[in-house]
């Protein structure tokens, strides 16, 4: 048994596939099923396209307007350095991307993303509670995490 995640869109989806494929390592495109005579799509259009993001398996469904995508659901990015993070989270705002408040963001399909430096976890839930106080109010002033910010205000610097 595997588990993949199926991602519904309105007629973005090979091109949803490709933007995120340029984005990650270790990633790439595998079938695309294209819509026949007799589907109630256009014929020869994508339908599904299956891709890979540093190994784990998507699938692209072009499903129609009926559907969106909402915050319930987000990918989490965990970095070790500010500019990696900074990396993505300017490639994923690009183009009618959209940055939200605490790290999360929507992507220019809608998608919702969380960019979280590593070290949050530690920082927020670390032995020093009025540290880990400081750096919530941190980040809860934030849109994209800054975490030499959010080191000072939890060592109190």
């Amino acid at each position: 048994m595997s588990i993949g995640t199926c991602l519904w869109f309105n007629g973005q989806a090979e091109e949803a596939a490709n933007f995120y494929v340029g984005l990650f390592p270790n990633s790439r495109i595998g079938d695309i099923a294209r819509w026949g005579e007799g589907g109630p799509g256009e014929p020869g259009s994508v339908l599904t396209v299956a891709f890979e993001l540093d190994g784990r398996s998507f699938t692209g469904l072009n499903g129609g307007p009926e559907f969106t995508f909402s915050e319930a659901i987000s990918f989490e990015l965990y970095f070790d350095s500010q500019e990696e993070l900074d990396e993505k989270w300017d490639a994923l705002t690009s183009d009618g991307g959209q940055e939200s408040q605490c790290g999360w963001l929507k992507d220019k399909f809608g998608v919702s993303w969380q960019l979280v430096p590593s070290m949050m976890p530690k920082v927020l839930s670390g032995p020093n509670t009025e540290g880990a106080q400081r750096a919530m109010q941190a980040m809860l002033g934030m849109k994209k995490l800054v975490i030499a910010e959010l080191q000072a205000a939890y060592d109190g610097a």
